[in-house]
Parts: C-alpha cells; structure tokens; sequence
C-alpha cells in the first residue's frame, strides 16, 4: 500500500472511531471533544483529496463556530429534561440500527464496488483556475438555487431560534 492510502486508511479509521464515540458517550462535553476530533478527520481527508478551501472551510466553519454553538447548547440546556428523554429514546436503539444497517450497508457495497475516483492533480487545478474559483464557480452557476434555499433556511432557523429564546427568559 502506499503512504497516502495508510494515512487515508488511519484518518478513516479514527474519524469512524470518533464519530461512533460521540452517539455512544453519556457526557456531552466528551461528545463535544470527539465531534471536534471527527471534524479534523474530515478536513485531513480533504487535505488528501486536494481539495485545501474545503478542509479550511471545514476547519473554521464547523470545528471553529459550530463546535462553539454546540458548546452552548450544552451549557444551556436542562440537564433534568435530557435525563427524562434520553430513558424514553432506549427502546429506539434497536430501530436505529436496523435503519442505519439499511443506509450504510448499500451505500458501502456500492463505494466498494466501483472503481475509485482519482483525485484531480495540483497542476490540473492550478490550470483550471485553482480550487477556489472551481467551488465557487460550481456553486454559483450550478447550485444557486439550493444555496440560496439553504440561507432562507438558516435565516428562519437562525429567527425561530431568537424567538424561542426570548420567550423562554
């Protein structure tokens, strides 16, 4: 095997291991932490792939200002109310994984299956204009309608969000 695919195969192994620690950890805080750890994962894959905007994006984006909303979150909500519905979601485990088995399973058959993708050169990019102008030509000619929805989405969850708070004190 070469060196790229071991350090792939290794920040595959502990992005899983990571994830798979934070739905199964009963502190939030340590939930928090592996989350943090789940998203350096990513953004390393990312940096395999050549694709540098996205890993920075997913740096500063979700390790930087979602972790920090996350950690509010936790640090607002009613640890008493939690307890009471996390003993009610128990019996749910089961159809969780029966669910996730049915989601996992074919999308790994079919990643296994196919061909892998070869990642685009440095060369190829710098040639085409480099990352950054590729994603963001992509999202803007291609994707400005769903990018546009998303922000109305986040605009009214940002909004609802307010509204909910301000009753609540």
């Amino acid at each position: 095997m070469s060196a790229p695919l071991w350090i792939f195969l290794l920040l595959a192994a502990s992005g899983v291991f990571s994830a798979a620690m934070v739905v199964t950890r009963r502190n939030p805080v340590h939930c928090l932490l592996y989350l943090l750890v789940t998203f350096f994962s990513v953004a390393a894959v990312y940096v395999l792939l050549h694709a540098e905007f996205v890993a920075a994006v997913q740096v500063l984006v979700y390790a930087g200002g979602i972790m920090v909303l996350f950690l509010f979150v936790i640090l607002l909500v009613d640890v008493g109310r939690v307890d009471a519905l996390r003993r009610v979601a128990k019996g749910h485990v089961v159809l969780s994984v029966l669910l996730t088995a049915l989601v996992v399973v074919p999308v790994g058959v079919h990643v296994l299956g196919g061909a892998p993708a070869a990642a685009p050169s440095t060369l190829a990019l710098a040639e085409g204009g480099g990352n950054l102008e590729t994603v963001s030509l992509s999202l803007f000619r291609n994707y400005l309608l769903p990018f546009e929805a998303i922000s109305i989405l986040l605009l009214v969850a940002l909004v609802g969000a307010v509204v909910l708070a301000r009753a609540r004190y």
